[in-house]
């Protein structure tokens, strides 16, 4: 029975890799704090960067509240032109933060590791009177942890000080980091939106985004790159950044804001991709991808394979451990001999999505 429960386990977890969404939404009773990290953090671990201790006196820097356009609950994230720092942080008076954020502590679907697609979706909203700042305010940031670039953002939604005031979508993939869209700000003041960005994250990877009025349904801002490098060398990790993080190198340009946040949404692989795969179709092309034969203790055969529905194949002893099978694989045979006797998963992938896991048993 032990044995039945760590199979069903395996299998689920793969899955569950392919399908996992997860959502984070206000509602309007669960402590602020509390229910971002139950959803963005593990236990006992903090993802809100606020700069509360430096400013007790407001109380919380995210709170909640009913919106009636949206017909919902929302976050607010507050910023203070003045005492609000970044994170309160001792003779750090240049620049302040209000922001949440996955971590390497996160549960493993809410960070990107390489080769991986994600999708971020999520809602926002400016005030009708925001003023950005001319250096930088950053309301959005996909982030690199580790690596010699890991100090500046690989993509940012940053707020500009300009004629006319501009929102501008940044990018990097080292340190030399350029704007590759902008849009109006005034199409935001005022106005709930809606972003969708989808992310391969490696150096040949894919960035698309649609931000999108949802009064209107207008198309505010549209960008769409294949062949792009987005995956910053050295990187363990790379993860998501929502809120306020703002320059105060030009205060006469600020004001207090409130940035209204909805409907944060992280899935990874999701069923249709920037390449244009839907994930239903692939699981059906690789449905009757059978083994054969089953058990073997020389070399198995992948009988109906069709090559559509998958690219990449992988192998999995009983505990997880991922084994090494390049040179074993020859076309649509897998060369089994010299793998010690027992249960074995056989992961078949197309573009990073797992489309079938079938069991190998070796005698």
């Amino acid at each position: 029975m032990k044995n039945l429960l760590f199979i069903l386990s395996f299998i689920l977890f793969f899955y569950q890799s392919v399908f996992t969404q997860t959502l984070l939404s206000a509602d309007g009773t669960t402590d602020t704090y509390t229910l971002i990290n139950s959803v963005l953090a593990n236990p006992n671990r903090d993802v809100v960067e606020v700069p509360d201790c430096n400013h007790n006196d407001f109380g919380k820097h995210i709170t909640q509240d009913f919106d009636n356009q949206l017909n919902k609950n929302v976050f607010l994230f507050h910023i203070h032109v003045t005492p609000d720092n970044d994170r309160c942080k001792a003779g750090v008076n240049d620049r302040q933060r209000n922001e949440i954020k996955t971590y390497g502590d996160s549960p493993e679907n809410l960070i990107a590791r390489n080769g991986e697609t994600v999708q971020y979706k999520w809602k926002f909203k400016l005030s009708d009177t925001f003023k950005p700042s001319a250096s930088f305010t950053h309301i959005h940031q996909i982030k690199s942890v580790e690596g010699p670039y890991a100090s500046i953002p690989m993509i940012s939604f940053t707020l500009r000080k300009s004629n006319p005031d501009k929102l501008e979508l940044r990018y990097t993939a080292t340190a030399n980091q350029e704007t590759i869209a902008t849009a109006n700000l005034d199409l935001f003041r005022g106005n709930w939106v809606s972003v969708t960005e989808t992310i391969n994250f490696s150096d040949n990877g894919s960035y698309a985004l649609e931000i999108k009025n949802i009064a209107t349904n207008q198309i505010i801002l549209n960008y769409n790159a294949t062949n792009k490098d987005m995956w910053q060398d050295g990187a363990d990790f790379s993860r998501p950044k929502w809120g306020i993080y703002r320059s105060l190198n030009n205060k006469q340009d600020l004001q207090d804001e409130i940035v209204k946040f909805a409907d944060f949404s992280i899935e990874e692989n999701p069923k249709t991709l920037s390449t244009g795969i839907n994930i239903d179709v692939l699981k059906a092309k690789a449905e009757n991808i059978l083994l054969y034969p089953n058990p073997s203790s020389n070399e198995v055969e992948f009988k109906n394979a069709n090559s559509d529905s998958y690219d990449t194949i992988e192998m999995y002893d009983y505990a997880g451990r991922k084994m090494s099978i390049d040179k074993k694989l020859n076309n649509d045979k897998l060369n089994v001999s010299g793998f010690s006797k027992g249960l074995y998963f056989i992961v078949f992938k197309k573009d990073t999505i797992t489309a079938k896991v079938l069991k190998c048993y070796v005698k």
